[in-house]
């Protein structure tokens, strides 16, 4: 079907007028604007119409793809205000009404510059109908051929990565795509890239997962030399406390004791309780002084180291041991045993004593006052001759009235003994009082 054309007015058919009409339509401002339909029926008229020559024209296709691409659902106006109105088809080969001749539409007034920020420049429809993915509008090869480029050059380029190939068919291929672009990590897989992080990197594999925790069990080795350190740190600790327990509590312990026993030894004395006479291994029967060793030790009887020794007291060899005399005896060697260190160290600094050093001893009724008079530095533990009535390497000559100290030595050891010596020189009665060795 070819419509008619309405024919201009004018009956001029020369070349110059034809040349005229066809320079008119090339004027750019002849040219539809933004938003006005481009079909040629809507062509602006020139203000004179001119008459043009009657020539034949090739009918126009009803079917305008630039129409389509546009949105006319969008409610676009054009520059008028009015919305433009879709053009039908034509329904028959009947020719149409000419449309009466119009102005050409004054061009717009450039806006006038204000201070604030310049108002967006409207979108044209066709790009808004390019980028809308959900419209009903239906589309025509030809018309998202038109849409698709002009989208494209309005979107961003996206970010470059490794393209993976789209997952098609069912479930299962699905499941295979996903696999295969990160999904568990198989056995072999080359490791992950530097720079990734844990929390990137893909999980392992059953197997896998089974060889680290077995590879993160310490091995034996390891086991035994952590129960042997462990050991060990117990020995050390262990020795500690002993070491502690031997050379401060010990001595607290002893003087505890030691000062009990004396003060329940001169309770004894005051109420009449105790009497002169032999003693029972164990029994506290003297008080034995070293003014310059600030030495106040009670005198028991036995060399017992459960019973005297370790309770910080002097024991006297007795019955019990190696018989020696007694302070009143009128001859004899009165030796006493003491620890040197732990448990009170009564005997700590006998080897400082010099010839003359006064060593009291006090019983129930009365003080015996010696003088220091020879030392042995070191002996065995079995000469017991230093201990005999008249001491072996002592000096003395005949038989008297002598007192022997016996300690071990070198300190902290057991290996030797050493001897100290001395002999009487004071008999006083407790009822004229202290002797001078005591009082001064």
């Amino acid at each position: 079907m070819t419509a008619l054309r309405p024919e201009r007015d004018g009956g001029g058919g020369d070349s110059g007028e034809l040349a005229d009409a066809v320079g008119r339509l090339d004027d750019p401002l002849s040219d539809p604007l933004p938003g006005q339909h481009p079909s040629p029926w809507f062509r602006s008229t020139p203000e004179e119409p001119q008459a043009e020559p009657q020539r034949p024209e090739p009918e126009p296709e009803w079917y305008d793809p630039a129409g389509y691409a546009t949105d006319w659902y969008s409610g676009a106006q054009g520059p008028s205000g009015a919305t433009p109105a879709s053009t039908p088809p034509p329904a028959s080969r009947t020719p149409s009404p000419a449309p009466a001749p119009r102005a050409p539409a004054p061009a717009p007034a450039a806006p006038a510059p204000t201070a604030g920020p310049a108002a967006p420049t409207p979108e044209p429809p066709y790009l808004r109908s390019a980028r809308d993915d959900e419209t009903v509008a239906l589309r025509t090869a030809d018309t998202r051929a038109a849409a698709e480029p002009r989208a494209a050059a309005a979107e961003p380029p996206a970010a470059a990565g490794p393209e993976r190939p789209a997952a098609t068919g069912g479930r299962a291929e699905r499941r295979r795509a996903a696999k295969r672009g990160g999904g568990r990590r198989r056995a072999g897989a080359a490791p992950a890239e530097e720079g990734t992080t844990a929390d990137d990197a893909p999980p392992l594999s059953r197997v896998e997962a089974r060889r680290a925790a077995k590879a993160a069990k310490p091995g034996a080795g390891v086991i035994a030399s952590r129960a042997i350190g462990e050991v060990f740190i117990t020995l050390g600790v262990l020795m500690l406390l002993f070491v502690t327990y031997q050379l401060w509590w010990s001595n607290i312990r002893a003087h505890n004791l030691a000062g009990s026993a004396r003060d329940h030894l001169e309770d004894d004395w005051a109420s009449g309780k105790r009497k002169p006479g032999s003693f029972e291994p164990g029994q506290g029967f003297a008080i034995l002084y070293i003014p310059k060793l600030d030495v106040v030790v009670p005198i028991a009887e036995g060399i017992s180291k459960t019973k005297v020794l370790d309770k910080g007291m002097v024991g006297h060899y007795g019955k019990d041991s190696i018989p020696t005399a007694m302070p009143d005896a009128k001859t004899g060697n009165f030796s006493l045993a003491g620890h040197r260190n732990t448990h009170g160290e009564p005997f700590r600094y006998i080897n400082r004593l010099q010839p003359g050093d006064p060593i009291v001893v006090e019983t129930q009724d009365k003080y015996y006052v010696y003088k220091m008079s020879s030392r042995l530095d070191q002996t065995s533990p079995s000469n017991t001759s230093v201990i005999a009535p008249v001491p072996a390497g002592s000096g003395f000559t005949k038989a008297g009235r002598y007192i022997t100290l016996t300690t071990c030595t070198p300190e902290f050891t057991s290996t030797y003994r050493m001897i100290v010596w001395g002999k009487m020189v004071e008999e006083r009665p407790r009822s004229k009082g202290k002797p001078d060795a005591l009082v001064e």
